[in-house]
């Protein structure tokens, strides 16, 4: 059950990226805006 939470919190946040930024871009500039996603979430990573 935890691992069905956590994956969907990945997938909103990589959904708000896309949503905010579309299609075309760099992928570093994706990257980015989801880490900054994930940390606004307060979920952990590493880059």
């Amino acid at each position: 059950m935890e691992e069905e939470v956590l994956t969907y919190q990945i997938r909103g946040c990589i959904f708000n990226v896309y949503n905010k930024l579309g299609p075309g871009l760099f992928e570093s500039v994706y990257q980015s805006a989801l880490f900054y996603e994930l940390d606004k979430a307060g979920l952990a990573f590493k880059r």
